[in-house]
């Protein structure tokens, strides 16, 4: 292609050295590849920051994201629109951008004006509802796609319903490396006249190393002067987790079965010049990977293209790569049938010559110059498909197109009502009130928040959240008791009991948030106790009949199965409360009171939040049409004729046949508003439901029947509720945290801007 025809200013978008990991170095070498292949482009590089005081950066750096702040997304998305970038190229890899699997990065994609093609580092053939969600969002929003592997244009085919016209298959790119004899490497490493193997990456569980070592003493015993050399650091995210067990694992499994003397291991993460000359002293190189789901490998890609004899496990680029005598195919987890292939090459010269003049042979198209022709062309075939539209500065920025400002997050006033034993209930204005003591459901609560914050936020507010999180669930621990399996309410003050068993709804409660705990933490201490008690706490869920508490319960199980997928009581209890919930609808429902009793009390939308969530997830049609009819109608009837929404009141309810109650309105009506209209645009996409969000979102700051704010910008407070002529100005627990969390799930949303609508969606 001729250089005229290249774009003139090309984005990358990813992780960036001296960040360490693959993505980081793939994203470097992509961009300086091309910038070779097209002097005259300009190549910068949008990278994303994983820790709040960012990286030294080079040059080629322009612009750089935080990873959990949504709105750095969309500022980026301003920055490459001014720079009239002519293509944007992403590399896509769920953990590396925030929000729920990674969605944050939809909401730059969704206001980028110049072509995107975006490369898939992994492609899931079994996703859960949200990866699938994203990555056929993903899929929409990019003009080309680029696998590295053809299985990974038949997922896409197969699973997601991509055609193939939108996909490009170019392997992983890789230095060109002379074809050399392995001695000539050897010396420098003190390794000569030694059979060298070789496995290299950042380091962790899912490597298998562990399994090559196992094959060493069959290895050693036929080859003893064989040494396996590991490569590199233990992944900072394992580091920061659990520091180096992994590592140290690894190591008393070599000295146990006496190969110590066999194994040599480098912690450190080296500069390409460095990997070079590390390949080049390998004889067979090891990649005994655990997952089949792995599209693809640089590493693999590295050595094999170099000219390395490979042994691995059948993960799904492997099969390709070493397909046609280009490496041996061992099972998973099976040291025998690795010491049995490693010995096949040592004890066969010439086989081993073959296999790696068959590797380097193929790996000539995947030498950095070739992919980086191959990625212009599909940046030309993008442009051809999709012709960027020319940007007249603030066109079309316009308050319904724009995303929806939000105040800044404030956990002054929740710090306020905590101490040692938890979250205080109540407050007189902004003073914790200790007379009204503790309770369990806003100690669930505080640990949701906590636990959100600490998923969408990162790192900044970590050792804060941890420290609240760590009261909050040291309260639900203790609140549970064990002589009845349920969860006590309400403690004085002076940490005395004021009961052996609490509501139903506060043990619904419990459940969620402690389903939150196992599912999300990032504490590994805080997940395992929340696991505990969540399995302590599920079996009197049988004996509960308040339809509030199994929505509350379903909520928190959908959480608890993210890590425990299996758990074979969590998925009974789901289905059961879930079958409650529709026969109440279709005892108590009709054409005009869509409803699941024969009143409308209070936390109302939590009923139909976690039927939309079971028709999501499940999939349970019957349960998601219930929930989606049940939160319109919820909708229509909490909608003022000036378009502001108005909770059903306190003061009276809603009983069918009679007239509703307008007053006293609570926060906890608004914020499961908030969510359940949030999980319905989840499940539909469609934007009207964002819109009912941020209708009832509006709420707390003021668009309501008295036109007054709850929330109180000077303390981080919100108010307890809104009565006929005023505000209630205690700001306690409950209301603070209802405002609070319903921030944190707007933040977290990747949703369309939608101004709300007079219609119901």
């Amino acid at each position: 292609m001729a250089d005229s025809a290249h774009p003139r200013r090309i984005a990358f978008l990813g992780d960036y050295p001296p960040r360490l990991c693959g993505i980081a170095t793939f994203t470097q070498d992509l961009c300086e590849a091309v910038a070779a292949e097209a002097p005259s482009a300009l190549c910068y590089v949008g990278a994303v920051n994983d820790r709040v005081d960012a990286y030294e950066y080079p040059p080629r750096v322009r612009l750089e994201l935080d990873e959990k702040d949504l709105d750095s997304y969309r500022r980026a998305a301003d920055f490459l629109n001014f720079d009239n970038a002519d293509i944007l190229c992403v590399q896509h890899e769920f953990g590396i951008y925030g929000g729920p699997a990674g969605s944050h990065l939809l909401a730059l994609l969704r206001e980028v004006r110049m072509p995107v093609v975006t490369t898939l580092h992994t492609v899931l053939l079994d996703p859960d509802a949200e990866q699938r969600s994203v990555m056929k969002e993903l899929a929409r929003r990019s003009d080309r796609l680029v696998v590295m592997a053809g299985k990974g244009a038949q997922i896409l085919r197969d699973a997601y319903g991509i055609p193939d016209a939108k996909v490009d298959v170019i392997p992983h790119g890789i230095p060109d490396m002379p074809f050399v004899d392995s001695g000539f490497y050897k010396a420098q490493f003190g390794v000569e006249g030694r059979a060298v193997l070789f496995t290299f990456g950042l380091l962790g569980p899912g490597k298998g190393i562990e399994h090559a070592i196992r094959a060493l003493p069959e290895i050693a015993r036929r080859h003893p002067d064989v040494v396996y050399l590991v490569l590199g650091a233990t992944h900072p995210h394992l580091v920061a987790r659990e520091g180096e067990s992994y590592r140290l694992g690894l190591e008393r499994l070599a000295e146990d079965l006496d190969v110590k003397g066999n194994v040599i291991f480098y912690n450190r993460y080296v500069s390409l010049e460095d990997l070079k000359e590390f390949i080049g002293a390998t004889d067979i190189y090891l990649t005994p990977y655990l997952n089949e789901a792995q599209i693809t490998s640089g590493t693999l890609a590295y050595v094999f293209g170099a000219g390395k004899a490979v042994v691995s496990t059948p993960y799904w680029h492997a099969q390709e790569l070493l397909a046609e005598g280009g490496g041996a195919l061992v099972p998973f987890r099976d040291p025998e049938a690795i010491a049995a292939a490693v010995c096949g090459f040592l004890d066969d010269p010439a086989l081993l010559l073959t296999t790696r003049e068959n590797a380097y042979r193929r790996g000539r198209g995947m030498v950095w110059p070739a992919v980086a022709r191959r990625y212009l062309e599909s940046f030309q075939r993008a442009r051809s498909d999709r012709k960027a539209q020319p940007r007249a500065a603030f066109a079309g920025w316009t308050l319904a197109s724009r995303p929806y400002d939000l105040p800044p997050l404030r956990l002054d006033h929740v710090e306020r009502l905590s101490d040692g034993t938890g979250l205080l209930q109540h407050a007189q204005f902004t003073v914790p009130n200790y007379r009204e003591g503790y309770c369990t459901d806003d100690n669930a609560r505080g640990f949701i928040l906590c636990t959100l914050l600490a998923e969408l936020r990162g790192r900044p507010e970590e050792e804060k959240l941890d420290r609240l999180a760590t009261s909050y669930l040291a309260y639900l621990s203790a609140a549970y008791n064990a002589e009845t399996g349920r969860f006590r309410n309400f403690m004085g003050h002076g940490r005395q009991w004021l009961e052996d068993t609490g509501s139903e709804d506060s043990h619904g409660r419990a459940l969620w948030a402690l389903g939150i705990g196992a599912g999300r933490s990032r504490n590994e201490g805080h997940r395992k106790l929340s696991a505990r008690l969540f399995e302590d706490g599920l079996p009197a869920l049988a004996a509960i009949g308040s339809p509030r508490a199994w929505a509350l319960a379903i909520l928190g199980i959908h959480e608890f199965l993210r890590r425990s997928r299996d758990h074979a009581a969590a998925r009974t209890a789901m289905v059961a409360l879930t079958r409650r919930l529709v026969e109440l609808w279709k005892a108590h429902s009709s054409e005009c009171w869509p409803w699941f009793e024969p009143i409308a009390t209070y936390d109302n939308a939590r009923l139909c939040q976690a039927l939309i969530l079971v028709g999501r997830s499940g999939p349970d049609p019957e349960a998601l049409e219930i929930g989606i009819k049940s939160l319109r109608w919820l909708a229509s009837i909490q909608k003022t004729q000036e378009g502001h929404f108005r909770p059903i009141g306190n003061a009276g309810f809603y009983e069918r046949g009679g007239s509703r109650a307008d007053f006293d309105q609570q926060p906890i009506e608004a914020q499961a508003m908030v969510s359940a209209c949030l999980e319905a645009f989840r499940t539909t996409r469609d934007a009207a439901w964002s819109g009912e969000a941020k209708r009832a979102f509006e709420w707390f700051l003021g668009r309501n029947d008295l036109g007054l704010p709850l929330y109180d910008s000077s303390s981080g407070g919100c108010g307890d509720g809104l009565h006929r002529d005023r505000v209630n100005e205690n700001q306690g627990a409950e209301s603070t945290l209802a405002f609070l969390l319903s921030l944190a799930e707007m933040g977290g949303i990747d949703a369309p801007s939608a101004a709300p609508q007079d219609g119901a969606p």
